[in-house]
């Protein structure tokens, strides 16, 4: 379901880290014709919409109202875009991560299959838990045991499509970086967080490995640049229904495919910085030890099979792009013009 001149695009989470530089992509691609919506409250994210050109805005809660009530400003959407949830990993209110990730992501997606709307969802390689039971997005979910709460709530919305056959597109990020996450408090990559640390002490803090498999520094995460990110949400947001008479719904991993060190991770923002690597190791608060993931590295041959022929930018590029484009620039927001 291509975009084109007539599409009108829905992206909750609009104003948020993924969902503004989606906005800002689309800008740059020649769509404006784009209906943010997003919780605003009290913080600064409502900055990322500055640069950004979309027809309206709205609140996420009044945009539930409007599907519940058909509302016609809806009636020319052609695609939804779902990143809008609350993306805290140590959330501890579970009533508010079920009606918010779980509920809302339901309401949206009948709605999108009832007016055959191209529904593209935000999942989390949260959901692999310790990973198990693998990281491919090839397999059945049903196995997977999410590690906290926010992974859960996404979990269940992942088997509930599954289950009831619903025609959308999941993408489960794993650790996205980039331009317009300044507002994500504790939530903020490793990479804004040892910026701020390195250009103003000179060092940064890890964690001390609590897993004898793994040296201080050296637990592996997947790192993806939000750019690529971004590139691989239109992706699902164009891809044909059916390929070779198979369809493409279900569940697709956004990763770089490369599992890097928290080291390989920093070293690169010390150089961008011309400092010399000093990086002290801390104890994990006891609360995390038994929900933290030592491991994560996405296998993306589904998308690739797919048809995502794109580069995937190596890490230190991805994190030299980051520091001296924007974090040395003072800049904090993607806009059309910078991507």
């Amino acid at each position: 379901m291509s975009l084109s001149d007539s599409s009108t695009i829905l992206v909750t989470g609009g104003a948020g880290f993924i969902g503004s530089a989606l906005i800002s992509e689309l800008n740059s691609r020649g769509f404006e014709n784009i209906l943010a919506a997003d919780f605003l409250e009290s913080d600064n994210k409502f900055l990322n919409l500055v640069p950004l050109r979309f027809s309206d805005y709205v609140e996420a809660d009044s945009l539930l109202s409007m599907v519940e009530k058909n509302d016609s400003m809806l009636g020319g959407v052609t695609h939804i875009f779902h990143l809008g949830a609350c993306s805290s990993t140590i959330e501890s209110d579970n009533s508010y991560l079920l009606k918010n990730n779980y509920e809302y992501t339901k309401a949206l997606a009948h709605f999108a299959n009832r007016k055959n709307i191209r529904f593209v969802y935000a999942s989390s390689a949260a959901t692999y838990g310790d990973g198990s039971c693998g990281m491919s997005d090839q397999n059945s979910n049903v196995d997977l045991r999410p590690l906290n709460m926010y992974a859960y709530s996404k979990h269940l919305f992942d088997l509930y499509a599954a289950k009831n056959n619903l025609h959308c597109y999941g993408i489960k990020y794993f650790n996205i970086f980039g331009p317009n996450e300044y507002h994500k408090g504790n939530m903020r990559s490793m990479v804004l967080k040892a910026y701020e640390s390195i250009s103003t002490g000179g060092k940064i803090s890890l964690f001390k490995s609590e897993n004898s498999a793994y040296a201080d520094g050296e637990q592996k995460r997947d790192f993806l640049y939000v750019k690529d990110a971004v590139a691989m949400t239109i992706f699902l947001g164009e891809i044909s229904e059916s390929i070779g008479g198979k369809s493409t719904h279900g569940i697709y991993n956004a990763g770089s495919g490369i599992a890097s060190s928290w080291k390989e991770l920093v070293t690169p923002v010390f150089e961008a910085l011309n400092l010399p690597i000093h990086i002290e190791y801390v104890d994990m608060p006891e609360s995390l030890r038994s929900k933290y993931q030592y491991y994560t590295c996405a296998n993306i041959s589904k998308i690739r099979s797919a048809g995502y022929s794109e580069n995937i930018t190596p890490l230190r590029d991805a994190v030299t792009d980051y520091v001296k484009n924007y974090l040395m620039q003072g800049m904090k927001n993607l806009s059309p013009n910078t991507l």
